[in-house]
């Protein structure tokens, strides 16, 4: 039902911030939406994720502290603000979205393309 396109990726040196973007072209107030990666040679793995109504929220335990998603229901739109970017961060990051909070980690219903994230040391 809904497409999610990110943007906001880029070229970054260590320790530089980014924020990327995931725009919905319908209504998302009642998913779950949240952001996974995929860095060369590994697997997707889940980064973070934001129920509904923007009160819960959950980070993979290498971006906590440094990582911030959020939400702007109004413009169907979420965020991933990423702040002491290290070299390990360099991946395709994925914007995803989930019916309910507790399936967005494992089993997400919709998905982006991806944008590229490259962090320089």
């Amino acid at each position: 039902q809904v497409q999610l396109v990110e943007s906001g990726g880029g070229l970054v040196q260590a320790g530089g911030s980014l924020r990327l973007s995931c725009a919905a072209s319908g209504r998302i107030s009642t998913y779950t939406m949240g952001w996974f990666r995929q860095a060369p040679g590994k697997e997707r793995e889940f980064v973070a994720r934001l129920s509904s109504g923007g009160s819960m929220t959950g980070y993979a335990d290498s971006v906590k502290g440094r990582f911030t998603i959020s939400r702007d229901n109004a413009k169907n739109t979420v965020y991933l603000q990423m702040s002491g970017l290290k070299p390990d961060d360099r991946a395709v990051y994925y914007c995803a979205g989930s019916l309910t909070y507790s399936t967005l980690s494992t089993r997400p219903s919709y998905w982006g393309q991806g944008t590229q994230v490259t962090v320089s040391s």
